[in-house]
């Protein structure tokens, strides 16, 4: 959102409708691939506690390492996607640019900010809330399963 409010000052828009409509699609956007860069990460996350061994804060590390390189190309195939289709109606200058320059500014400014936000912020935080977050042998995952359990009923269904 940060990004969306720059550009709409820097090129001088007052919140309208269309502007408004511009941040919903904005936020649609930028909530999806942020959840879906969290779901990489505890997934990657979740395979390292499911393999047995206990958790060191390296192992939390190379997790988020790996959902985080396994996010990025799609994250960066949608942003370029939408700054490619949106960054041109922003130099239009014929019929209809009027409503459609209001809606487009916020969604560039803050798929740039939201690129920024995902990639480093939600890993970083990722990274260093996995090993708070009681997420290592013997707590409980939020679902209130104690993952030392889960673990003997893996190993005992598999040998």
């Amino acid at each position: 959102m940060t990004g969306g409010l720059i550009l709409q000052y820097w090129l001088d828009y007052n919140f309208s409708v269309a502007v408004w409509v511009g941040y919903i699609a904005l936020f649609g956007i930028a909530v999806e691939t942020g959840v879906v860069m969290v779901v990489y990460l505890h997934e990657s996350l979740d395979k390292r506690i499911a393999s047995g061994v206990p958790l060191k804060q390296e192992d939390i590390e190379a997790a988020a390492i790996e959902g985080a390189v396994q996010r990025l190309r799609p994250k960066l195939m949608t942003v370029t996607a939408v700054l490619a289709s949106l960054i041109p109606i922003l130099w239009e200058t014929g019929i209809g640019a009027d409503v459609m320059k209001p809606i487009a500014a916020p969604i560039v400014g803050g798929m740039i900010t939201s690129t920024i936000h995902v990639l480093i912020l939600v890993f970083l935080r990722g990274d260093e809330g996995a090993g708070a977050s009681g997420r290592h042998p013997g707590h409980q995952d939020r679902r209130g399963i104690e993952l030392e359990s889960r673990r003997e009923g893996l190993a005992s269904r598999t040998g």
